[in-house]
């Protein structure tokens, strides 16, 4: 059984993403330490940003350089929230890309989607 899950994005500057993150999710992350942000998300879900040079030193050469594949998206953090729209302005006003606006999807949600200053996708839906 899972206890609680984590997805950690891997980010240049730790700072700027736990205040992107901080103003976009409207709340303060529950740690701000050098090497890791987390912020609490669903029940039992954590996001957290670890900067690229910290995760290099902790796994070392066997791990592929993340600064290598910035702005190369091979994952997306896909929120379901009450009010996509104004998650999505909030992104857009403090640093993201967007990529497509609200609209509704053939899984059936309605859902805008853009990428963080560090270029990870990021999805804001709901039914």
């Amino acid at each position: 059984m899972i206890d609680v899950s984590y997805t950690i994005l891997y980010v240049k500057d730790q700072q700027a993403s736990a205040k992107f993150y901080s103003n976009v999710l409207s709340k303060e992350p529950r740690l701000n330490v050098p090497g890791m942000t987390e912020f609490d998300m669903a029940e039992k879900s954590v996001l957290g940003l670890m900067p690229e040079v910290g995760i290099k030193r902790l796994l070392g050469e066997k791990l592929p350089d993340p600064s290598q594949a910035n702005g190369i998206p091979r994952a997306e953090i896909y929120l379901m929230v009450d009010k996509p729209q104004e998650y999505f302005e909030r992104a857009i006003k403090n640093g993201a890309s967007e990529l497509s606006k609200l609209e509704k999807r053939n899984w059936g949600h309605h859902a805008a989607y853009c990428l963080d200053p560090d270029g990870h996708v990021l999805a804001f839906a709901k039914e």
